[in-house]
């Protein structure tokens, strides 16, 4: 549910505004969902460097030497196999299974983590995590007025911010802080758009003169329509299409990322759903004969597409899909009703978009 109350703007909101970018209303906030057009911002991040402001979303701060004990009892991953600076991918689920969102933590110190959220879960992610807290020697701390956040992503992303930093940058899923441009920020090697680059958290009021300089070596601002073409056509999920409370991480295909051994909240659903084979399964499609699909359109026989939209860098419409179980095998064709004419698609393999078939 999105926040009640005037939007809220990051402290990038006026270059935004002066880059022209289209200004939309997107999880209480207003956000850039396009400058000079999705096209040509998702074939900057394929094949130079573009620059997100993600700085929506929001920052869960869990101290303490409680912290690993709780954290693996929420998060579906195995949180002891963390090292030190180390990144983790890991779901938040109810008892159920039913997925609350899906989370990015970094282990910062040997007592303090740090977790992203989504923009739209993050109060209710906050209030889940503070209600689970009691009993173990933590402290959870709302962080998301602490931060802005860039997501630096493409192949030339890397050199780009390194130019930029007091010393070599930490690598892919570790996060470590370095000083850019005389600013303390931690520099994470993570991304959702299936290329290189990195993930900076900067102080709100650095924000701006990190921007302007990543802008000066060369990088190009990308806006939010962008970040969906290209998650999708690597089969990143996004929460609130292709992940929901009404369904869990097996039928969601992240059951890689749930550790039952460890009890996390939803283990044992999780784990039955595991062993008896899900109803159903997200998988990703390609349109085979033109057109496009669309969240909300059902798929003929059962089923529903969850993301859709043309990509980019494929040339033909994509999307994923959740399917019943005997009809996800690669390979597998598929009618889906898009404003009641049937459009034929074909269930493929992860990831859509490769180098090799682009």
């Amino acid at each position: 549910m999105d926040p009640v109350g005037p939007p809220l703007r990051t402290p990038l909101f006026d270059r935004h505004v002066a880059a022209g970018a289209r200004v939309v209303p997107f999880a209480g906030w207003e956000m850039p969902v396009q400058y000079t057009g999705v096209l040509e911002e998702h074939r900057t991040v394929r094949t130079a460097v573009g620059v997100f402001d993600v700085s929506h979303m929001g920052e869960v701060e869990t101290t303490g030497p409680g912290a690993a004990d709780f954290l693996q009892r929420v998060l579906s991953n195995d949180v002891s196999k963390m090292a030190l600076g180390g990144a983790q991918y890991s779901l938040l689920c109810r008892e159920d299974g039913g997925v609350l969102d899906d989370l990015f933590t970094y282990r910062l110190g040997p007592e303090r983590y740090l977790t992203v959220t989504n923009a739209a879960n993050h109060a209710k992610d906050l209030g889940w995590l503070q209600q689970h807290a009691d009993g173990f020697d933590c402290t959870v701390t709302d962080r998301a007025g602490d931060f802005a956040m860039l997501a630096v992503q493409g192949p030339l992303a890397r050199e780009t911010v390194q130019a930029m930093a007091d010393k070599p940058l930490p690598g892919k899923f570790t996060a470590e802080p370095r000083t850019i441009r005389g600013h303390e920020v931690l520099v994470c090697g993570t991304g959702y758009t299936g290329e290189d680059g990195v993930e900076l958290l900067i102080r709100p009021e650095d924000a701006v003169n990190v921007w302007d300089e990543l802008m000066r070596r060369g990088a190009a601002p990308a806006g939010l329509a962008a970040r969906d073409t290209l998650r999708l056509e690597v089969c990143f999920h996004l929460y609130g299409n292709d992940l929901m409370e009404s369904r869990g991480p097996i039928e969601a295909g992240l059951g890689w990322a749930c550790k039952e051994d460890t009890g996390f909240i939803g283990s044992e659903a999780v784990r039955a759903t595991r062993e008896a084979g899900p109803a159903e399964k997200l998988v990703p499609f390609v349109m085979t004969a033109g057109g496009l699909a669309r969240q909300g359109n059902p798929v003929v026989g059962g089923g529903e597409v969850t993301s859709g939209t043309m990509g980019p860098s494929l040339g033909v419409g994509i999307g994923m899909a959740y399917v019943p179980a005997e009809r996800a095998a690669p390979g597998t064709p598929l009618e889906i009703d898009v404003r009641g004419k049937q459009r034929p698609a074909e269930v493929h393999t992860k990831p859509l978009y490769t180098k090799e078939n682009a």
